[in-house]
Formats: C-alpha cells, structure tokens, sequence
C-alpha cells in the first residue's frame, strides 16, 4: 500500500519567483532568453511533484511556440554554446 506522503503534491521552493517567470514567458516574444529559461523550467520541474500550473503553462508556451523538448534543448544548447546568454542579467544562472 502506497503512503500518502507519497502521493502529496509538494511546493518548490523557488515557485514564486518561478511563477513570475513564466509569467514573463506567456506574455512574451520568442526570445533567445524567453527559450533559455523556458527550457531552464522544464529541466527544474521534469519529474517534480507538484507545481502543475507552472509545468502546465510549460507545455502551453511550448505548445504555442510549436517546440518539443528535442528541440527546445538543441536551439538553447546553441545558444548557450554562442555565448552568456544571462550575461546582461541581473540575476544569476540558476539550475537548481
């Protein structure tokens, strides 16, 4: 038998300001940044147990966009692999 610990929808600690975020996203352009941190968002809650109305309007922008995550992750590779993309940011590159 399953525990109900198991099954619990958890927060992220980072929802809030992720949720600003994506925010950003849904209003935005298809920008070289706006595809960084969307596929940033989808590496930091693939597999998360919760958070399903940031993963939700993932796959919306991405539906919208008409991406997959095969190539969401080779246009962003690229980009990465051109330069900082944050560099201008004033935030720092955050993975976790």
């Amino acid at each position: 038998m399953a525990s109900d610990s198991s099954a619990k929808e958890q927060t992220h600690p980072l929802w809030k300001r992720d949720r600003q975020t994506i925010d950003e996203i849904i209003n935005g352009e298809q920008t070289d940044l706006n595809m960084c941190e969307l596929a940033r968002l989808r590496i930091r809650y693939n597999g998360f147990p919760g958070a399903r109305d940031i993963q939700s309007d993932l796959d919306k922008v991405m539906q919208r966009w008409g991406l997959t995550e095969e190539t969401l992750f080779e246009k962003t590779r690229t980009l990465h692999a051109q330069g900082q993309i944050y560099k201008n940011r004033d935030q720092r590159d955050d993975w976790s």
